[in-house]
C-alpha cells in the first residue's frame, strides 16, 4: 500500500487554502527547490518533484476534490492497485502513461491510476481517459523555462536580444528596468507550440552593485583632492556625472546622488551611492615624492610642543572633514 501524502502539509497551506494561496506557496517553495539552483543537490531535487506533484494535484479543482474525498489519511484506504477503476463517480479511470509519471510518488498512482490533465509546475502532462473509455483531447503544448541572463546596463535600459531556443531564434525585448528574477513569457513560442518562460537573470557588474533601488559605485580619488576638495567623476548606469568633493574626504564616505539609482514602477528612480577610496600612486614622480617629503615635514613641526599653527591646521586639514558634497551630491 503507498503511504499517504499530505499535499496540504507540502505546501505549508491550510486544506481550505484559496488557489491564489496554493499557487504562491508553490512558487516560492519550487524556487526553492529547483535543481538548477541546487546543482547536485539529489534531496533538493526530490523535494521539487514533491512540491510539483502536490502543486499538480491541489490546483486542479477536479483532483483536489479527488484527493479530498478518496486521498484523506483517515478516508477509505487501501487503494486498489492501479488506483481506482471507474468505481466513483467523476473518478480517474485507465493508467498513467509510463512515459510520463516518473516524477510522481506510488501514491499519487495509487489514488489517481488512469490520466488526468495539464501537471502543473512543471508543464508535464499526462493521458486522460474518461470512465467511458473515451480520450479526452490532446494534451496541451509544454511550458519551457529558461534563464536569460542580461548585464546591468541592459537591464537598466532595455533593448531586443536575440536567443536561440532549439533550431530557433527568437527576438526577445527586455523592459527598461527589468528586475533579477522577473519572468518574461512569450507565447506559443516554446519547441512543440507551447509558452516559453523567460527567467531574468542579472549579470554581476565590476562596477555597479544594485542594492533594492539604489545603485552602488566605488569612486577612486587622489588623495590631493581627498585632502584639499575638487571635481570627481562619479559612474553612473545613464554615463558618468562630474560633482565636486568636499575637502577633507575620508575613504569609506559615500556622497548621494538623487535620482541616478534603478527605475521604480512608480515613477523616479532610486539614489547612485558612491563610496569613496583614497589612493594613492604606487610610483611616485621625483616631484611627488618631494612634495610628500615636505608635507612630512610639515606634519613633524606641527606635532612638535610649540609648532607652527598654520603647519598643525595643514595637518588636521589632512585627517578629516564633514562638509557636504557640493552639486549633484550631498553625503550619507
Amino acid at each position: 500500500m503507498a503511504s499517504y501524502k499530505d499535499y496540504y502539509q507540502i505546501l505549508g497551506v491550510q486544506r481550505d487554502a484559496s488557489e491564489r494561496d496554493v499557487r504562491k506557496a508553490f512558487r516560492t517553495l519550487a524556487a526553492k527547490h529547483h535543481p538548477d539552483r541546487n546543482p547536485g543537490d539529489a534531496g533538493a531535487e526530490d523535494r521539487f518533484k514533491e512540491v510539483n506533484e502536490a502543486y499538480t494535484v491541489l490546483s486542479d479543482p477536479e483532483k483536489r476534490r479527488f484527493y479530498d474525498q478518496y486521498g484523506s489519511a483517515s478516508g477509505p484506504q487501501p487503494f486498489p492497485p492501479g488506483g481506482f477503476q471507474g468505481g466513483f463517480p467523476g473518478g480517474f479511470a485507465g493508467g498513467v502513461d509510463p512515459s510520463d509519471d516518473e516524477d510522481f510518488s506510488d501514491f499519487f498512482r495509487s489514488l489517481f491510476g488512469g490520466g488526468f490533465g495539464t501537471v502543473g509546475g512543471g508543464g508535464r502532462t499526462v493521458r486522460f481517459t474518461t470512465q467511458a473509455g473515451r480520450a479526452a483531447p490532446p494534451r496541451p503544448p509544454r511550458r519551457v523555462e529558461a534563464t536569460l541572463e542580461v548585464a546591468l546596463a541592459e537591464a537598466f535600459s532595455g533593448g531586443v536580444r536575440t536567443v536561440r531556443i532549439g533550431d530557433a531564434s527568437l527576438d526577445v525585448t527586455v523592459p527598461a528596468g527589468v528586475r533579477d528574477g522577473a519572468r518574461l513569457r512569450l507565447r506559443d513560442q516554446a519547441p512543440g507550440g507551447g509558452d516559453l518562460v523567460l527567467i531574468v537573470r542579472h549579470r554581476s557588474d565590476p562596477r555597479f552593485r544594485l542594492e533594492g533601488n539604489d545603485l552602488h559605485v566605488r569612486v577612486d580619488v587622489a588623495d590631493h583632492v581627498a585632502v584639499l576638495g575638487g571635481q570627481v567623476r562619479v559612474p553612473t548606469l545613464d554615463g558618468p556625472v562630474d560633482m565636486r568633493l568636499p575637502p577633507g574626504t575620508q575613504t569609506g564616505r559615500r556622497l548621494r546622488l538623487r535620482e541616478r539609482g534603478w527605475p521604480l514602477k512608480s515613477g523616479g528612480r532610486g539614489d547612485a551611492l558612491a563610496e569613496v577610496r583614497v589612493v594613492i600612486p604606487e610610483r611616485p614622480s621625483a616631484a611627488q615624492r618631494a612634495a610628500y617629503e615636505r608635507l612630512r615635514d610639515v606634519a613633524e613641526d606641527a606635532a612638535r610642543p610649540g609648532g607652527s599653527a598654520s603647519a598643525g591646521g595643514a595637518a588636521a586639514g589632512s585627517t578629516g572633514g564633514s562638509a557636504a558634497a557640493a552639486g549633484d551630491g550631498e553625503s550619507t
